[in-house]
């Protein structure tokens, strides 16, 4: 079992920074690949960004990309989401996930572990 615990959110303006962190429990962290998700409010949640187990390659979707940064750090269990030139459409609950699958991927379906959000603001 895996618990995701997520922090980092809170309220900047637009064109600000933010850097979203999340902790895993366990001895397996380097096991899983790990990804953001977003959820905004009377939306579906939608991938933003993944990382293989190595760190190696990413993936991110394209309303993300340049601006945010996924990386990890498996000796302390943490997986990070930089995020720069925020938009007021970035806001939104954001969400760890882990899974354990080859290769990378958008699909919430792949992702067995899910921390509780972390909300993020972006005013105008």
């Amino acid at each position: 079992q895996v618990q995701l615990v997520e922090s980092g959110g809170g309220l900047v303006q637009a064109g600000g920074s933010l850097r979203l962190s999340c902790v895993a429990s366990g001895r397996t962290f380097s096991s899983y690949n790990m990804a953001w998700f977003r959820q905004a409010p009377g939306k579906e949640r939608e991938f933003v960004a993944d990382i293989i187990r190595s760190g190696d390659i990413t993936y991110y979707a394209d309303s993300v990309k340049g601006r945010f940064t996924i990386s990890r750090d498996n000796p302390k269990n943490t997986v990070y989401l930089q995020m720069n030139s925020l938009r007021p459409e970035d806001t939104a609950v954001y969400y760890c996930a882990g899974g354990v699958f080859y290769g990378v991927s958008r699909r919430l379906a792949d992702y067995k572990y899910w921390g509780q959000g972390t909300q993020v603001t972006v005013s105008s």
